[in-house]
């Protein structure tokens, strides 16, 4: 009996093992180099890496979710044709990053938007309190972290008055990065007043985690839409600045953008996606033609006319369509890249387009946290100084706190802001939301605000890169080695 046992459970793992190796190998859109590491990862610790594999070595949803996604996105009404405002990038020098945004969620660009960019994190809560208690008909909000503290409260203040004012009110909140407040007493209160307050990827035990897929997939969105007409988009979370749940790598520093116009009915079809697949009600009517009031006339507004496209991606997408988007922007390039983000891991794809950028006489300059949150993303960013350096990109750490801006801005007329962070998570697993601008005065707005941002870093020198201990390379390479794994 012990050795049928014996027998039945050898013949069980080397099936399972045969399996996940051949899905290693045969898995579609897989970096040769994360292919690679599974399968040294499943031969050296067979049982470890099968079980790892199992839980992180695909960004996969359910079946049952992933046709979902499909059918949501197919019975949604999509914009109405605007080949004349396509035909003017066409004729640009960004016609290459706009036609491949369209390909993402088929949201062509948009002409007309207005926009304006918050002072500071705790300027751009007020600001969105203000938006939802002027509110009439809907308020629409979607963040990844809501944190029961100053700011996360007046947010949640707001949204209460507004229901019980009559607004229709729809809430998600992320299941990982919002679990402390959707727990709370506050969500609770949400409820009662009315405001339907949903969990975005909700996360049950392992075992159905291993047939759901991984527990990480997370919806790293951050947008509020007030009665289709306001749009907000940008880095932020519902959280004081201080972020008391990582007091020390504070202040987080953000950059928030508010809009109207035709853009903004396109961030509305990102949240109605969103929205029904978490089982809400059906607001496609929302997006019909004439379903928005035209913009009002706001004064401080930085443009009129900005031409504007929205870009949503996620793991149900069947390409990496953000890191397409990143790297085919930085390849428009001219005569100037900048960029900021918190966390990069990039991808191969990525990291030689921004060594090329800057190898081909373009002034690039990428701006990163000196403390970063997470340890292992600090070392596998280090990892790449010693070729950025080499290549001439004008690479910074950024000293007062973390910085958690994610922007880009080329040749002082084209930017992309947003949610989505220069890493593989950001890539492979997270939903994001980011918009595609084109504008000179918007675009020379943002740069004057990554301006500041570089101001208060340090310049990261060869020097500086030569200077790292044997112990501390050991650990970047490491990390980065085993980057394509997570």
């Amino acid at each position: 009996m012990e050795f049928d046992f014996a027998l039945i459970l050898s013949a069980a793992y080397i099936a399972a093992f045969i399996v996940i190796m051949g899905r290693i190998i045969l898995r579609p859109q897989r970096e040769p180099a994360s292919r690679l590491a599974w399968l040294i990862a499943t031969i050296a610790v067979p049982v470890v890496g099968i079980l790892a594999y199992l839980l992180l070595g695909e960004a996969r949803i359910s079946a049952k979710r992933r046709a979902r996604y499909a059918a949501i996105e197919a019975h949604l009404p999509h914009p109405h044709e605007r080949a004349e405002v396509r035909r003017a990038l066409a004729r640009s020098a960004w016609a290459a990053p706009f036609a491949l945004a369209e390909t993402v969620n088929a949201l062509p660009p948009t002409a007309g938007n207005r926009a304006r960019l918050a002072a500071d994190s705790n300027a751009a809560i007020r600001e969105m309190v203000d938006d939802i208690d002027k509110a009439k008909s809907t308020v629409h909000l979607c963040f990844y972290i809501w944190l029961a503290d100053h700011n996360g409260f007046r947010i949640k203040d707001a949204l209460v008055r507004a229901a019980k004012r009559g607004v229709k009110v729809r809430v998600l909140a992320d299941a990982l990065g919002s679990r402390g407040f959707i727990r709370s007493a506050y969500w609770i209160e949400m409820q009662n007043a009315g405001i339907d307050a949903r969990i975005a990827l909700p996360i049950g035990g392992l075992i159905w985690t291993l047939i759901r897929g991984r527990f990480d997939l997370r919806n790293h969105r951050k947008q509020l839409i007030v009665d289709n007409r306001i749009a907000w988009c940008g880095s932020q979370n519902l959280a004081d600045p201080e972020f008391r749940i990582k007091s020390k790598y504070a202040p987080w520093v953000d950059i928030m953008t508010r809009w109207e116009g035709p853009v903004v009915r396109d961030c509305q079809f990102v949240f109605a996606a969103d929205w029904e697949s978490e089982r809400g009600d059906d607001i496609g009517d929302l997006l019909r033609d004439g379903a928005e009031p035209e913009p009002a006339q706001t004064p401080g507004i930085a443009a009129p006319g900005i031409a504007a496209q929205v870009i949503g991606t996620g793991p149900n997408l069947r390409y990496a369509a953000m890191t397409a988007c990143f790297t085919s922007l930085i390849h428009s390039a001219r005569r100037e890249l900048i960029v900021t983000t918190p966390y990069f891991v990039p991808d191969e794809q990525l990291l030689f387009a921004l060594l090329d950028c800057a190898r081909r006489g373009v002034e690039t300059v990428l701006v990163l946290p000196k403390r970063n949150d997470s340890r292992i993303v600090a070392g596998a960013s280090r990892s790449y100084y010693a070729d950025l350096v080499a290549a001439g990109v004008k690479l910074y750490e950024y000293r007062p706190g973390l910085l958690h801006a994610k922007t880009m801005v080329v040749d002082d007329e084209v930017a992309l802001i947003g949610s989505a962070n220069l890493d593989r998570r950001s890539f492979e697993l997270n939903f994001e939301n980011n918009i595609l601008l084109r504008d000179k005065a918007f675009a020379a707005e943002l740069r004057v605000r990554q301006t500041e941002y570089i101001a208060a870093s340090d310049r990261v020198t060869a020097q500086d890169v030569a200077g790292f201990g044997i112990a501390r390379q050991l650990w970047q390479n490491l990390v980065a080695t085993v980057s394509p794994l997570l």
